[in-house]
Parts: C-alpha cells; structure tokens; sequence
C-alpha cells in the first residue's frame, strides 16, 4: 500500500448526471463507488449506518445541497463521493430537492475525520459561486480536482 496521504475524493468517485429517484438510490450509487475504490468494505453495513444517521435528521441543505454522512466500521479512510444531478434528489431540505450531493464516509471511532470533513465542506457550499463551479463542471476529473483544491482539512 502506498505511504503518505491518501485524497478525501478522486475522480472515480464522483458521478456527473447521477440519475436517482430517491436519497437512498442516490446514497447506493455512490457507496457503490466507494466500495470499487477500496474506501468501503461492506456496502450494506455502511448503508445501514448511513440510513442510521439519516434517521435522525434529514440531511439535505440550503441551496441544493445534501450531505449524507456516517462514521462506519465498514469504511477504510475518510472519503467523499459526489454526485451531480439535473433533476436533483430529496434529501428533506425545506427550498427543495438536491442537486449536488456528498456523501461521506469515515472510519469508525474517527469522530475528528467526520467532523473535520463535514467542516471543511460547510465552509464551501454555504458560498453559491462554489455550488455553482461544482454544478457547472463536466466531467468527474474538474470537480474531484475541485474538492482537493477547495476544501482544506
């Protein structure tokens, strides 16, 4: 395994024109992603914790945003997966359905990732210009090199 750092998100983690009726269709899509890349070993186990924390709060934002998140056993380096979507998904936000979605993935007992991470992204997405470069990019490449140019840890 190679040393160093390894990226919160690379290109084949993100989906441009993610097609999905509901927030847990849009959630598999990615998960099933992170389990490609070695970032999640048990799709199942993992979605089960994400369905686990969606139930406690919707997790969908201003501005089109929804930001599904678990800490898991089943995930092996804090990760985001990204999906865009024209049509957008319902994520429970009060102005609507969400058109870019993050899904994040850490570590279980890794609270620090988790909250660094979902910190990291706030600090962008509450900003339209950011929302708008995401949304606006054409290909999983841009907006991977986005998210490592955009957001710090």
């Amino acid at each position: 395994m190679p040393t160093g750092k390894i990226a919160l998100t690379t290109a084949e983690l993100v989906i441009v024109g993610l097609e999905a009726d509901t927030k847990e269709h849009a959630t598999r899509l990615l998960a099933e992603r992170m389990v490609a890349a070695g970032r999640v070993t048990e799709i199942e186990g993992y979605l089960e914790d994400v369905r686990l924390r969606e139930g406690q709060m919707n997790t969908g934002l201003p501005g089109g945003i929804g930001i599904p998140h678990a800490r898991s056993a089943f995930v092996t380096h804090p990760t985001v997966a990204i999906g865009t979507s024209s049509r957008g998904v319902d994520f429970g936000a009060h102005d609507g359905p969400a058109h870019l979605i993050f899904l994040i993935g850490a570590p279980d007992g890794s609270d620090d990732a988790h909250l660094h991470i979902l910190a990291a992204l706030a600090r962008k997405i509450v900003h339209e210009d950011f929302r708008q470069m995401l949304r606006d990019a054409d290909s999983p490449k841009v907006i991977a090199d986005i998210i490592k140019k955009e957001v710090t840890l």
